[in-house]
């Protein structure tokens, strides 16, 4: 029986996420960060948790997914205030065979935004799935930063992202548990790209990115 997922999350299943996410990142402070899960479909009710989450709270970033594509103007108070408060902005993408529900966003969307928000760093979460897509999609837009995570290690990956975009561009992540870590890590460590370049990738991006926030908290050096 496989994962059945809300892909539609009202205001108090994003509050009860939340919950649990502050409650694992307390119980390991000094291990883990945490992204707060907001919606557009619920523009208050997101505000809100991003100010109990990050502002008030120890996360550093913001997670959205697939209830409203991001091309819709209505998260624009979400990125304006994630922005101020030097919160990391995570867009899962996917390009599906036939065709996205409406509201899952691809790195085309992430594109619409990144052009409203030209000073704002954004990460293309998963680069859509099919990467020889995602990564022209989003290369113009020097603000986008692309997460490798979510899709097979196939050969040659990494390798067209270096080259398209540079590797200061590029975020691996798990997507755990659903992908192996090897998988995931096998993307950078078997590429043909520079010692310096998998460096980056593995996670002197992702630690450069969080410097903002992380000093506006005064956390760590």
């Amino acid at each position: 029986m496989g994962l059945k997922f809300n892909t539609d999350p009202k205001p108090d299943d994003l509050r009860r996420q939340n919950d649990a996410v502050l409650e694992a990142i307390t119980a390991f402070p000094d291990r883990l960060f945490g992204f707060v899960y907001l919606s557009p479909k619920h523009v208050q009710a997101s505000l809100d948790e991003l100010e109990r989450c990050v502002a008030k709270g120890p996360m550093l970033g913001v997670k959205l997914w697939v209830a409203q594509s991001c091309a819709d103007p209505a998260i624009d108070p979400i990125i304006k205030r994630a922005a101020e408060l030097k919160a990391v902005i995570f867009q899962h993408t996917w390009y599906k065979t036939a065709g996205n529900p409406a509201g899952e966003s691809s790195p085309d969307d992430v594109a619409t935004l990144a052009t409203r928000f030209p000073d704002v760093p954004l990460v293309c979460g998963h680069t859509g799935g099919n990467w020889e897509l995602g990564i022209p999609a989003i290369r113009a837009h020097k603000n986008v930063s692309i997460g490798i995570a979510g899709s097979d290690p196939t050969a040659g990956f990494v390798e067209m992202a270096v080259r398209e975009l540079g590797a200061d561009r590029i975020l691996y992540g798990s997507d755990a548990p659903g992908r192996s870590f090897a998988s995931q890590l096998a993307k950078v460590h078997g590429a043909n790209i520079s010692q310096t370049d998998k460096d980056l990738i593995l996670g002197g991006n992702l630690k450069k990115m969080l410097a903002p926030i992380l000093k506006k908290k005064a956390v760590g050096n």
